[in-house]
């Protein structure tokens, strides 16, 4: 895979399958090289990082407050309003690929992320990841924002945007990175980090671009103007003999 900062959409398809097949031997066997993380995916594993270092007297989570994690209203775009269902089915694939485990049984099950153990990815690495899963890409001054709760190998939060593009760069200067600069963003200043697993990453030949001009339809294929006014005049002059009346005057065409 290229090391390239600007990761394209096809680059990413294969992002999943490099990485865990790669690691696939080591002591977390149980990855899917076929399986990309889908969208509720995405929101379980960032839940379960976020609450893992922000609530730590509180996890792993129960199925109650990992749902209330998925739907809650703060520091999550967009918001959501997923079933308990929905977060429990999304849990048990996550969990199938090797990067969250469940312990319990039913409704006292306790639910946990294994990043540490599967990727090796550190606490800096996870407080980065949770807030791009749970917010979307951002620039490193919106990330040091919003990792100021995390705890980090700092204490909490980072020091600085230079810390924050020290571990985004590492990330994604990997033979199979974790996260890629997709640049700026329409109207914004700086660059813009998102994470690679699974959810789309936008082009970043298409950002900024001015929309799509919406093409004109096509005229229907029909009788010119000139025949469209030969036909009016032939029925008006059937008309006008009809009613007796006498013929309409006709007019010489004048030039433009």
């Amino acid at each position: 895979m290229s090391h390239s900062r600007f990761v394209g959409q096809e680059a990413r398809h294969g992002l999943c399958a490099a990485r865990w097949s790669e690691r696939a031997g080591g002591p977390n066997a149980n990855y899917d090289a076929d399986m990309e993380l889908t969208v509720k995916e995405i929101r379980v594993l960032g839940c379960l990082i976020e609450k893992g270092a922000t609530t730590p007297d509180h996890y792993p989570l129960s199925t109650n407050a990992l749902v209330n994690a998925c739907n809650q209203k703060s520091n999550r775009e967009p918001v959501v309003e997923y079933s308990e269902q929905e977060a429990v089915a999304a849990m048990v694939l996550v969990r199938q690929n090797g990067l969250a485990r469940t312990n319990g049984s039913g409704r006292s099950d306790k639910h946990r992320h294994i990043l540490i153990d599967a990727l090796g990815i550190d606490l800096d690495q996870q407080a980065l990841l949770a807030v791009m899963m749970l917010r979307g890409p951002q620039s490193s001054g919106e990330l040091k924002t919003r990792t100021d709760r995390y705890a980090t190998s700092q204490g909490s939060g980072f020091e600085s945007p230079d810390d924050i593009e020290a571990v985004l760069t590492a990330m994604a200067d990997k033979a199979d990175p974790y996260v890629a600069n997709i640049g700026r963003g329409s109207g914004q200043s700086q660059d813009r980090w998102a994470h690679l697993f699974g959810e789309t990453v936008p082009d970043v030949n298409d950002l900024g671009a001015p929309p799509a001009t919406p093409a004109t339809p096509a005229t229907p294929a029909g009788p010119s103007l000139a025949q469209r006014v030969e036909s009016l005049e032939a029925r008006l002059a059937v008309l006008e003999e009809a009613l007796g009346m006498p013929a309409a005057t006709s007019y010489p065409e004048q030039d433009d």
